[in-house]
C-alpha cells in the first residue's frame, strides 16, 4: 500500500488537541473522517507530535497508508474540501514504506507569540498571549540561551506524574502497562537553539528547535522565562530551575493559544511529486 506524506496547517481553537478522543473534536479525528468520505477507507493519520487541545499547527506532519489510487494534487484538493476551514491540507505526496510522521522526525521547532500591544485586536486573540507586563527582554534571552545544549527538563516537564517523562509527540493519551510497570522515560532532551524575537514592535516570538519536547515543555519554558521578565524569579534563574529536576521550582505553564507547532524535520526521503507547499514559511496568524 503507498504510504501517504500529508503537511497541515491548523487553528487549534477549537479542538481537543491532534489525537482522538471520543465526543470531542480532535484534528486527528477530522482528518481521518475527511479520508473516509473521499476514499471510503479510514486509516488512522500518525500525527508527528500530538498537540493539544488550543496548540496551532504551521506545519504539523501525518502519515498513514491508502488502498485507493487516487493522485497527489486531487487528494489534497478533496480533503480541502471536506475538512473544516480550520484545517488546510498544505502539501501531499507518498513516501518510502519506512516513513513514519513521528518516528522518522530528526528535529522540530515551536514557536510561541506574545502579543505587546496595549489592546489585542480580536482578529489576533485566538493566536497569542496577550501580555502587557513591563519584560526585561535580556534577561528572559539569557534564560532562553541557558537551556541550550542537553539538560534533564524534568522541571519543566506536565505536573501529572503519568505524563511528566511522557513525549508530547506519542499518540497515546495514557502510559501504557509497559511504562507503568517499568521505569520512566528519560527526561533528558536536547535542545539546538533557543531564542526570543521581537518580530514586530508588538509580537514577541519565542522559538526553540530540539531533538524531542516533554508534554507542555514549552509552555513551561515560556511561563517561566515571563516570570523572569517580569522580576518575579532572579535573571540568573534558570540553571537552578534546570537543576532542580522538580516542576514547582519553574513557573507556571503558558496559555495553550500563543504555541505552534512551526516545522518537523527529517532526513531527506525520496517522494513523488507533491502538491502545494513542502516546506511552508511562517505565517502571521495561530
Amino acid at each position: 500500500m503507498p504510504n501517504w506524506k500529508l503537511t497541515l496547517a491548523y487553528d487549534g481553537t477549537d479542538f481537543h488537541g491532534w489525537q482522538v478522543q471520543p465526543g470531542v473534536s480532535t484534528v486527528q479525528g477530522e482528518l481521518q473522517s475527511a479520508l473516509g468520505r473521499v476514499l471510503g477507507e479510514s486509516p488512522l493519520p500518525q500525527g508527528s507530535g500530538r498537540t493539544d487541545a488550543g496548540v496551532h499547527a504551521l506545519a504539523q506532519i501525518a502519515s498513514f497508508p491508502l488502498t485507493s489510487p487516487i493522485p497527489a494534487e486531487n487528494l489534497q484538493r478533496a480533503l480541502n474540501r471536506i475538512l473544516p476551514a480550520s484545517i488546510r491540507v498544505l502539501a501531499t505526496c507518498t513516501v518510502g514504506d519506512d516513513f513514519h510522521a513521528r518516528h522518522s522526525a530528526r528535529a522540530k521547532t515551536y514557536e510561541y507569540r506574545i502579543y505587546r500591544g496595549t489592546l489585542c485586536p480580536p482578529f489576533l486573540a485566538r493566536f497569542v498571549h496577550a501580555c502587557r507586563w513591563p519584560l526585561a527582554l535580556a534577561a528572559m534571552q539569557s534564560a532562553a540561551q541557558s537551556v541550550v545544549g542537553e539538560h534533564d527538563f524534568r522541571s519543566f516537564a506536565a505536573s501529572d506524574p503519568d505524563l511528566a517523562a511522557r513525549d508530547p509527540d506519542s499518540e497515546s493519551a495514557q502510559p501504557s502497562a509497559t511504562q507503568l510497570t517499568t521505569a520512566p522515560p528519560s527526561t533528558i532532551r536536547q535542545i539546538f537553539s533557543s531564542t526570543w524575537t521581537l518580530d514586530s514592535p508588538e509580537l514577541l516570538v519565542y522559538r526553540v528547535r530540539g531533538s524531542g519536547f516533554l508534554h507542555h515543555m514549552v509552555r513551561n519554558l515560556v511561563g517561566t522565562m515571563l516570570e523572569i521578565g517580569r522580576g518575579q524569579f532572579p535573571a540568573d534563574a534558570m540553571p537552578r530551575i534546570l537543576a532542580a529536576r522538580l516542576r514547582s521550582a519553574a513557573g507556571p505553564t503558558a496559555p495553550a493559544c500563543g504555541l505552534f507547532l512551526h516545522s518537523v524535520e527529517y532526513d531527506a526521503q525520496p517522494t513523488e511529486p507533491a502538491s502545494g507547499q513542502t516546506n511552508p514559511a511562517p505565517a502571521e496568524q495561530s
